[in-house]
């Protein structure tokens, strides 16, 4: 068995210049590593090519990999992640079972990321920012999934040309159509297996703005892909944001009513006061589920990072869904 790794991205970076030599560490000959940027540079690695696409998008690139690859895993990775040096051994393993098309792991923050860089991957450890977070630490036990992240995500050659690839107008959340189109389409292998041994380890947004701006492009592709895909994207966990940030205006306009006006209902003013303590207790619980897995300091300044990304991630997905008639892939 064969493997490409697929890396999409603008321009070769300091990322690349990390990730790259990550990947040959793996001491194995049967693998290759393609990277897409817009304009190929002289940089040369082993078992490694620059194929120049021009400007587009990551989804865009990711598809070339279909005329490019000579293996018969494509393994999709950002790059700004690399690899654990034993994922294709791991792989090997679950790609022996021809019922899985796909698989994916978890995408770990580096040890040597920076304190804020470490908070904006804390962020997304607890119940309480998504419910996913085996995207981002090795938990659970092996299990089917119907949706994955392309951060992480290896797929047989021969799927990705059954369905087409990925659906190139839209970045990011072309993962989530990705997955969705292999659990229609393949009617023989339908089945995206998550392995908690498969490791990349991915480097999160340096700063808060940073990490806004990232997470509320989730909300807002989130939000359009509940209305245009409910398969996978409209359930009710992804409303709830939108639902606290609505809960948050008017907080700020009953508090004002009763400070200024006191002629507001107190048994409106008392529901308020009662959501926000239940809000703070999740917090709480979110706090200790964060510190099981990072320091003290990180996981309190996430809960800094989760009460505003609650609120901007909510605010973009009503955008995405009520007012967004259509979408368009670009780079970060």
């Amino acid at each position: 068995m064969k493997y490409t790794f697929v890396i999409p991205v603008k321009e070769i970076n300091g990322y690349i210049r990390e990730s790259i030599p990550k990947i040959l560490e793996i001491h194995r000959d049967d693998f290759e590593i393609i990277i897409y940027p817009d304009v190929a540079n002289e940089e040369k690695w082993e078992k490694t090519r620059q194929i120049a696409t021009g400007p587009g998008g990551p989804a865009m690139k990711r598809g070339l990999a279909s005329r490019d690859a000579q293996g018969e895993i494509l393994i999709f990775i950002d790059d700004d992640a690399y690899p654990g040096k034993n994922i294709l051994d791991i792989l090997d393993k679950n790609f022996q079972d021809e019922s899985v098309a796909a698989i994916g792991g978890p995408a770990i923050t580096p040890k040597n990321d920076s304190f804020s860089q470490k908070v904006s991957g804390a962020f997304f450890l607890s119940s309480l920012s998504g419910g996913f977070p085996e995207r981002y630490i090795p938990i659970g036990k092996k299990r089917f999934v119907i949706d994955w992240p392309s951060v992480n995500l290896s797929v047989r050659k021969s799927a990705f040309l059954k369905i087409g690839g990925f659906d190139s107008q839209y970045w990011p959340g072309e993962d989530t159509k990705f997955c969705l189109d292999i659990m229609h389409k393949l009617k023989e292998r339908n089945k995206i297996l998550y392995d908690p041994e498969v490791i990349v380890w991915h480097h999160r947004r340096e700063g808060f703005l940073h990490h806004l701006k990232q997470v509320g492009s989730y909300g807002l592709h989130r939000g359009f892909f509940a209305k245009k895909f409910p398969e996978t994207s409209r359930r009710f966990k992804y409303f709830v944001p939108s639902a606290f940030f609505i809960f948050s205006l008017l907080s700020v306009i009953i508090l004002a009513l009763f400070i200024f006006q006191k002629n507001i209902l107190n048994i409106i003013y008392d529901v308020f006061i009662l959501g926000w303590i239940i809000y703070f207790l999740a917090l709480l619980k979110a706090f200790f589920e964060i510190k099981r897995h990072e320091k003290f300091f990180v996981s309190l300044v996430a809960i800094f990072y989760t009460i505003f990304t609650h609120i901007w991630y909510g605010l973009r997905f009503i955008q995405g869904f009520l007012f967004t008639r259509e979408l368009r892939s670009k780079l970060r």
